[in-house]
């Protein structure tokens, strides 16, 4: 464990992730409002933490709606890398069998995570309130 370990490894993953959504965008799979959101939340979220480490040593651990994004934004982009069709469980044109289970799984998983950002972002939010007073 290093310092540039500490700052590095978070930050790969977050690129990876941003990176493969903007694929699933680029083949038309993800409307780009989810990304858009995503990096949102991670510029707030990382914002945050950094001025809780300067201003206190505070180092803030994630909380239960990322630890939810996390997880269901990578089963979600999984199965969107196997799914043949766009994202949207409502877009299942011609769709049946395990492509259908697919779709409608990526699809909400997909929009849970979303969710599960937005009410992280918020969250940390909340607390930095008390970051800035």
């Amino acid at each position: 464990i290093t310092t540039f370990g500490k700052f590095a490894d978070p930050l790969a993953d977050k690129i990876l992730v941003l990176a493969t959504m903007l694929i699933l965008v680029e083949d038309g799979k993800l409307p780009a409002w989810i990304p858009i959101i995503v990096l949102f939340r991670e510029f707030v979220v990382s914002g945050y933490r950094l001025i809780a480490v300067e201003k206190g040593g505070k180092v803030i651990a994630a909380n239960i709606w990322g630890k939810i994004k996390t997880v269901t934004q990578m089963i979600a982009i999984i199965l969107a890398f196997l799914d043949l069709s766009y994202f949207g469980a409502f877009l299942f044109e011609g769709l049946t069998g395990y492509g259908l289970v697919i779709n409608v799984l990526a699809s909400s998983l997909m929009f849970i995570s979303t969710i599960a950002a937005i009410f992280s972002g918020i969250d940390y939010l909340k607390g930095s309130k008390k970051l800035f007073q």
